[in-house]
């Protein structure tokens, strides 16, 4: 079941890269317009799947690093 969630982890992260790859090329306003939407849908579906596949790992807020959620340690008697 691990292995499922991993590969369509992968195929939305690989799908990410293949459009923000495309919007760097010359496109029509019609063509950015869905290649944005697509990209959008996603990281949507990359952010939801890997929240559901790993809980713990993303109940972190937001631009919070382990480092920063960690206790800090006083260096009493150094």
């Amino acid at each position: 079941m691990l292995d499922e969630y991993l590969a369509r982890i992968r195929a939305h992260r690989k799908n990410i890269h293949r459009y923000r790859r495309l919007l760097k090329s010359n496109l029509s306003d019609v063509e950015r317009q869905f290649i944005e939407k697509r990209l959008t849908e996603e990281q949507t579906a990359l952010e939801f799947l890997s929240a559901e596949t790993f809980p713990l790992a993303f109940s972190l807020r937001k631009g919070r690093t382990c480092r920063q959620t960690s206790p800090s340690y006083s260096r009493e008697g150094a």
